[in-house]
């Protein structure tokens, strides 16, 4: 007896090795599609409420509100992200070329401030810090060759997770190892964590631009839509966010003898851009997940690392995705393990 069941332990783990094997050659060999999957994934947990709506309240069929969600996505997200990237893609072409004029009131603030305070605060670093954004740039045009491919690819995956919405889930509870009631801890927390990465950030993204776009143009500053473009993205860096952009662009504006539009610059920074973030929050509070600031960091360094511009949403989901099986495996073992070390 003892022998059999040590057999049927060794022949478990033998099949779960190949399919551990054969799982990381697909992976690998899909990897060019992951971003597409992720996407797609991330739009299906958003619309699923309203798939369940239509199925149970008009009786559509599944490819039909398929179609209904792919239109409305595009209309909503796609077209205005593709119109804002139309409208800068000059201004990145631009950078490239000539970047030395992107920073050049950098140095001259910090010509300014040597010449009278003798405080050398702009070095030979600044040509680093060209080099960076330079190949920065370079790669959003590189990956927006791939744009069309993987927004083709994404609403494909997108099409089929819908007409199979309900058997998907299903399927999900029952190949995966875990408790019906963990799994719903497992729905949830994935819900929850989809919208603070995909919705939220992206909303505070729109509302720090936006607000800083109407501060830029009051206070005159040159290319305000750019700046307010990189004034939003900036917003996703913890503890300094905004403040990383508004504030040097005001120091910058009190040196040059434009005292009332630094001083507005500064006080619009701290009283309007700083509250929109804590209104956001607030608002939303109830549908957000507590997402601690490190995974935010570590998710967008390895997201622009790996997946370029969308990796500033992608990099933390799949850090929060990762916790959520982290918890799930700890509700599911914990108890088993202690049983087997006593």
């Amino acid at each position: 007896m003892t022998s059999s069941k040590t057999n049927f332990s060794v022949n478990r783990y033998f099949f779960l090795v190949i399919i551990l094997i054969f799982a990381g050659g697909l992976l690998w060999s899909l990897l060019d599609f992951f971003t597409a999957f992720l996407s797609a994934l991330m739009f299906y947990v958003l619309s699923k409420p309203f798939i369940d709506y239509l199925l149970r309240r008009w009786k559509l069929k599944k490819g039909l509100i398929a179609i209904l969600i792919i239109v409305i996505s595009f209309f909503i997200i796609l077209l205005p992200i593709g119109l804002v990237a139309t409208m800068l893609y000059g201004k990145i072409i631009s950078v490239v070329q000539n970047p030395v004029a992107l920073f050049k009131p950098v140095k001259h603030l910090g010509e300014i401030i040597q010449k009278r305070y003798g405080i050398n605060i702009v070095s030979s670093s600044v040509s680093g810090i060209q080099e960076f954004a330079t190949s920065f740039v370079s790669s959003i045009l590189n990956s927006s060759i791939n744009f069309f491919t993987t927004i083709g690819m994404m609403y494909f995956f997108l099409y089929f997770m819908i007409v199979s919405t309900n058997r998907l889930e299903a399927s999900i509870m029952f190949f995966l190892p875990f408790k019906r009631s963990q799994m719903k801890i497992f729905g949830n927390e994935l819900k929850m964590q989809t919208f603070s990465n995909a919705v939220v950030v992206p909303l505070i993204i729109v509302a720090h631009g936006f607000l800083a776009f109407i501060a830029y143009l009051i206070a005159g500053v040159p290319d305000p839509g750019f700046w307010c473009v990189i004034t939003g993205f900036s917003s996703i860096i913890p503890i300094v966010g905004t403040s990383l952009i508004w504030l040097p662009m005001a120091l910058y504006l009190l040196v040059q003898g434009h005292t009332w539009q630094g001083i507005f610059l500064i006080g619009w920074g701290i009283v309007i851009i700083g509250a929109s973030d804590n209104l956001i929050r607030f608002l939303l509070a109830k549908k957000m997940a507590d997402i601690h600031p490190i995974v935010t960091v570590l998710g967008v360094i390895i997201g622009l690392r790996y997946f370029g511009l969308t990796g500033l949403i992608f990099g933390p989901l799949i850090i929060s995705y990762f916790l959520i099986l982290l918890r799930i495996y700890y509700l599911e073992y914990h108890q088993t393990i202690k049983d087997s070390i006593k």
